[in-house]
């Protein structure tokens, strides 16, 4: 029977070595007889804390008290009390002598009296940690003598402990026992092993044995009269050697006396209750204990106040001790934005907090947080993340970036909001480099693809911006594959300047990836045409492109004459491109400037995108005013052409009249654009030929009855020839029988008819005069002004 009733106390364990934990170093302090080691799970090596107290026999009065222990903190469960996890009682045998030990483990925790030493708090720092952990340890004495009625009957210094979290516990419940001051009857002692308590923390009432005054007392008396103890030896910062020390009130704060005096009191029934000492608003009230407090009951907090403090909290953690802001407040802040308590502010004084970590502390204690949080549907929350991918892209591995976080920012490539497309867009400058080739290939190219076509200017500058940063993580046949195709045929065609910019530094950023052949027939080319560009800082751009790939040439040219092996690309670079990654960078953050000042700026708000939209409306407006200076200037020459404007199409160069077969934005990646379904000739065979078709259309004013068929011919021209370099900046083909009145109208001097186009042939019969009874029937000019000719242009049109 006394082994059953002991099996139930101890705990499961039937020996020290079935104990499910390792016991490691000792603390140089515990409470009473214990022994406090710390101690690790033998299943997942998790921290623990391990409390051994031994005795020469079973019937050991020290045994008996820590049995008490186990069996009160085993059932007592409170926030501010000593989380219980495990114990055992182990006997060992030494010859004739016995030896029993009882093990309690619990979660891990130090003694208060070193933790405050490490800390090394002063002034109001340590003041104010002082208060939330008296607040802490109040609120546990609180529930045992008011909720419970319990007495603890030894709150001291030495029974409390402190969490990792820097949290106040309390323990040492071997003393522990009811409070039966209901019980009339009862004469012996109230607390069976009061014994154990230091005669220095004992009430006068309880040194005399004077139970039947404790019983008419309240419960809380002598917990009031510890924690009274617990305030002298925190304040004077040694421990309490005899009562009369009690009285010595100079290191006690001044909001905090008068209630430690009425804890104090020698008369029971006037001490304060602890319930009554947590509503000292003036000393418990601080920023320390405010933050802790409301994080506390966050749940109930409404948005309002949520928005509010967590926009505060970054100023606010500044000025808090920092060693409490990063083990106490940043993991209550991580746990409420894992759980969706938190609001999307929160997230920036999370990665302020962990700014102050070190690189290790902050992939335990931050980076978890933050990929589940990429998980989150909520758009405030994946708006911030991308805000701050940079604060934290490094530190995540390329196996969790890959498997874990890009499948979800990928989802912000489409989303209906230009602002978060494009801050998507930035985010792959960090996390690109940590792709596979199969996402980067298969999933990432797919996604630029489309937004290189993209509504927005800012977002197409960007896209061409980005590609030219991750060029270097991309394969060699992807490169080859993608780059001139997505630099040419979109980034120096677009309507942007800015994008047409960025096309050309990224081409120059790049110019080791191509050879010769591609450097002469598809790079300078394209980039010559821009040479004459409206906009200064791409003509600007484009000479110095030009001078990069020639002096490419060049070098070549003479390593091949000397016998040498040639390179595939050219070592030298204009200054612009010696740090791409950097004026990528700057180009995103700049705001409010001018194209001129920054022509490959980028908005990183929404305000600044509408800016960005409105400079390419602007742009829009001024191109058919240029275009009719240009043709005013020259009638004739038309080998003088105006800059080279992009596409018309807001998709860029997915329309069939920009020379590009819609069948190619879903191949691949979207930049596999085959040059033409015939075999294809030399590029320079095929740039004659260009040159020779192209005078077809415009050398001559074509007549009405032979507009059409040059029309087509000109249309058909543009479907088979990808490299056509004058069709980039040429105005689109019509595509119907009206729009013969546009080409013509640009065409025309100012002395011919500009409705011969349209004009219908002569009637081959003669039209009756409208008012032949007044004898104006029969005027010359009623042909050419007819109901017939205006009837006719109407349905034309």
């Amino acid at each position: 029977m006394f082994k059953f009733l002991k099996g139930v106390v101890a705990g499961s364990g039937t020996g020290l070595k079935d104990l499910p934990y390792n016991i490691g170093d000792p603390y140089p302090s515990a409470w009473g007889s214990w022994s406090h080691f710390r101690g690790t799970s033998k299943d997942d090596g998790s921290p623990v804390s391990i409390f051994a107290l031994s005795g020469n026999n079973a019937q050991d009065g020290h045994l008996a008290a820590g049995r008490n222990g186990v069996k009160r903190l085993r059932t007592v469960r409170h926030p501010n009390i000593l989380s219980f996890l495990h114990s055992t009682e182990v006997e060992t045998h030494d010859g004739s002598t016995s030896k029993v030990t009882i093990y309690i483990v619990t979660e891990p925790v130090m003694p208060l009296s070193d933790k405050i030493k490490e800390l090394g708090l002063k002034a109001t720092q340590r003041d104010e940690y002082f208060a939330l952990g008296l607040h802490q340890i109040g609120k546990a004495v609180s529930f045992l003598n008011n909720d419970c009625k319990l007495v603890h009957g030894n709150v001291c210094l030495a029974s409390v402990v402190v969490t990792p979290t820097l949290d106040w516990k309390l323990h040492a419940f071997d003393v522990l026992s009811e409070f039966d001051g209901s019980n009339e009857s009862a004469s012996g002692p109230m607390l069976p092993f009061e014994w154990l308590v230091g005669t220095q923390y004992k009430p006068m009432e309880m040194v005399k044995s004077d139970w039947v005054a404790i019983r008419k007392s309240p419960p809380w008396a002598i917990d009031s009269w510890g924690l009274g103890c617990l305030i002298y030896e925190l304040f004077s910062g040694s421990k309490l050697g005899k009562t009369e020390e009690l009285r010595n009130t100079v290191g006690i704060p001044k909001s905090l006396l008068p209630d430690y005096q009425r804890l104090l009191s020698s008369m029971p029934s006037r001490r304060l209750n602890t319930s009554k000492l947590l509503e000292n608003g003036e000393y418990f009230q601080n920023k320390l204990v405010d933050t802790i407090h409301f994080m506390d009951i966050l749940n109930l907090k409404d948005s309002v106040e949520k928005d509010t403090f967590f926009r505060k909290l970054p100023n606010v953690a500044e000025q808090l001790p920092r060693e409490i802001v990063l083990k106490k407040l940043l993991p209550l802040l991580a746990s409420s934005l894992e759980f969706g308590s938190a609001a999307a502010p929160a997230l920036t004084a999370l990665l302020k907090m962990g700014s102050w970590l070190s690189t290790e502390d902050f992939s335990v204690k931050v980076l978890p947080t933050i990929v589940k949080l990429f998980a989150s549907n909520d758009r405030a929350i994946r708006v911030s993340l991308l805000q701050h991918v940079d604060q934290f892209g490094e530190s995540m591995s390329s196996q969790i970036v890959d498997e874990q976080v890009y499948p979800h920012v990928a989802t912000g490539f489409a989303d209906t909001s230009a602002f978060l497309r494009e801050l998507t867009l930035k985010s792959m400058l960090v996390l690109a480099p940590k792709l596979s080739q199969r996402t980067l290939s298969g999933s990432l190219l797919k996604y630029l693809s489309k937004l290189q076509v993209d509504e927005e200017p800012a977002i197409r500058t960007n896209t061409t911006i980005l590609l030219g940063n991750i060029a270097t993580y991309l394969n060699e046949g992807t490169r080859k594959r993608v780059l001139i195709n997505a630099f040419t045929v979109r980034a120096l065609r677009d309507t942007f300047p800015p994008a047409r910019g960025a096309g050309i530094v990224a081409l120059c950023a790049t110019s080791t990836t191509y050879d010769d052949t591609e450097i002469a027939t598809r790079i300078l080319p394209n980039i010559v045409v821009l040479t004459i560009d409206q906009d200064s800082d791409v003509r600007s751009k484009a000479f110095q492109a030009v001078e990069q790939f020639l002096q490419i040439l060049k070098q070549n040219y003479e390593k091949t004459n000397t016998g040498e092996t040639g390179a595939s690309g050219g070592a030298s670079a204009i200054p612009e491109t010696a740090g791409l990654i950097g004026w990528a960078m700057s180009s995103l953050t700049l705001k409010g400037k001018p194209l001129e000042q920054a022509p490959l700026a980028s908005s990183s708000s929404a305000p600044s995108l509408a800016a960005a939209a409105s400079n390419v409306a602007t742009t829009a407006t001024e191109a058919p005013s240029v275009k009719a200076s240009h043709h005013t200037r020259s009638n004739s020459d038309f080998t003088d052409p105006p800059a080279p404007p992009s596409p018309t199409s807001t998709d860029g160069w997915g329309d069939a009249e920009n020379g590009i077969s819609e069948g190619h934005e879903s191949d691949k990646d979207g930049w596999d654009l085959e040059p033409l379904d015939e075999p294809k000739p030399s590029p320079a065979l095929a740039n004659i030929q260009a040159a020779q078709k192209r005078p077809v259309s415009q050398s001559s004013r074509p007549t009405a009855t032979s507009s059409r068929p040059k029309i087509s011919a000109v249309k058909a021209a543009a479907k088979t020839e990808d490299d056509d370099l004058w069709g980039s900046i040429a105005a689109p083909p019509p595509a119907t029988t009206s729009r013969p009145l546009n080409l013509k109208k640009t065409v025309q001097s100012d002395d011919e008819d500009p409705w011969a186009a349209i004009a219908a042939p002569p009637p081959t019969t003669r039209a009756k005069p409208l008012s032949s009874g007044r004898g104006r029937g029969a005027k010359p000019a009623a042909p050419r002004l007819g109901a017939q000719r205006i009837n006719r242009t109407s349905s034309g049109m």
